[in-house]
């Protein structure tokens, strides 16, 4: 029998090399592709938290949540809180999703909704800062008498979650997030899926705040509830003019982008 020349063994060993190094490789790229898909989802996530969060800002809204509800019982208020939380996860999701199609077909600017926003934002404010000194919802023991649950539902939604928690500023973030959405169906679905963890989050923090007012504020004592309300309705006063003043802006530099800098 003859024996195998001294060149083919040589070209054998590094194909059984090369062959074991790509059966190899393949499985660890694999990993290395999921690992990179499972950090771009969180940092989407992330994003999305730390673009809304602080804008929501549901523990600095809690005094105005409990001043807009001092007529409330402490259950009415727990279901309140969730029908918030439940509302501003669905307008979020929804602005991000779909809202520049909307606004597209009825023909409406990011800055109009601004302003409209804006006013009601700054009506809201300054109707807080000059209402009556009353006693404070965590003090009140009298007779709690019931309210019909589509009373609460359209409180709700009106003003507590528009435009109190989800006002023009969340809602122009949101469509912002849905705006940059990459190409692909795959890098489309994980994208929205993330956004929608995310805005998950935010919606969390606004019901754990809102449910809880009453014992972040009982601390205070009912000066100090009156003192940081009225802060708070200064500041929301404050907002709703730099969100109308941020819209009044956009619409002047669309119409006379020459004259604005």
């Amino acid at each position: 029998m003859a024996r195998p020349s001294l060149f083919a063994l040589r070209t054998r060993v590094p194909r059984s090399k090369n062959w074991n190094l790509n059966s190899f490789l393949g499985p660890l790229s694999f990993v290395s592709a999921i690992f990179n898909s499972i950090l771009h989802f969180g940092s989407v996530i992330m994003l999305a938290v730390g673009a809304l969060l602080p804008i929501v800002d549901p523990l600095g809204g809690a005094p105005i949540y409990l001043a807009m509800t001092a007529g409330l019982t402490s259950v009415e208020r727990s279901r309140m809180a969730k029908a918030v939380a439940i509302n501003s996860f669905l307008l979020l999701v929804a602005s991000a999703l779909i809202g520049a199609y909307v606004l597209d077909f009825f023909g409406l600017s990011i800055p109009s909704v601004q302003v409209a926003g804006g006013i009601v934002v700054c009506l809201i404010g300054w109707s807080l800062l000059n209402s009556p000194n009353s006693p404070p919802a965590l003090d009140r023991n009298g007779p709690e008498t019931a309210r019909p649950a589509e009373d609460l539902s359209q409180r709700a939604f009106y003003p507590m979650t528009m435009p109190l928690t989800v006002g023009p500023g969340s809602i122009s973030v949101a469509l912002t997030l849905g705006a940059n959405s990459p190409a692909g169906f795959r890098s489309l679905l994980l994208t929205a899926l993330a956004h929608a963890v995310g805005i998950f989050l935010v919606a969390v923090g606004v019901y754990l705040c809102y449910r809880y007012a009453e014992r972040i504020l009982r601390k205070l004592g009912p000066t100090g509830t009156s003192v940081v309300v009225r802060l708070s309705a200064f500041i929301l006063l404050c907002i709703g003019v730099q969100i109308c003043w941020n819209g009044v802006r956009g619409l002047i530099a669309s119409g006379f982008p020459a004259h604005v800098s």
